[in-house]
């Protein structure tokens, strides 16, 4: 199993931030589906203010140039993208409509059991 870690901005107006929350209460069955496609097993979206941070947690054979291609060929997700993207900004420092950066890991801890 892989983790990724990526961030994203959102708009940063209150009612973009209140619509970006609601349309993930409901996400649609073929974009889950899509997700599930992409090999990703388990993901979550946290936000603070207007920023995001997304926790993906994918099998071993997942690639963002996998999920890239999928995406592409998917209309919904498509529809999806554009949708959600009406709210998000770019990134300080990122090339023009980049939404999702990934972050790099610096630290991790592990507790070991104890007897």
């Amino acid at each position: 199993m892989q983790t990724f870690v990526l961030i994203c901005d959102l708009k940063d107006e209150p009612e973009a931030i209140e619509a970006y929350d609601a349309c993930h209460q409901a996400v649609s069955e073929p974009i889950l589906e899509s997700i599930r496609e992409a090999g990703i097993l388990k993901m979550s979206i946290y936000r603070w203010k207007n920023r995001l941070t997304m926790i993906m947690k994918t099998d071993d054979e997942f690639t963002f140039e996998k999920k890239a291609a999928l995406d592409n060929a998917n209309p919904k997700v498509q529809e999806w993208e554009a949708f959600v993207g009406q709210y998000q900004s770019n990134l300080p420092g990122t090339p023009p409509n980049w939404r999702w950066a990934l972050m790099d890991q610096i630290f991790e801890f592990k507790a070991e059991e104890r007897p």
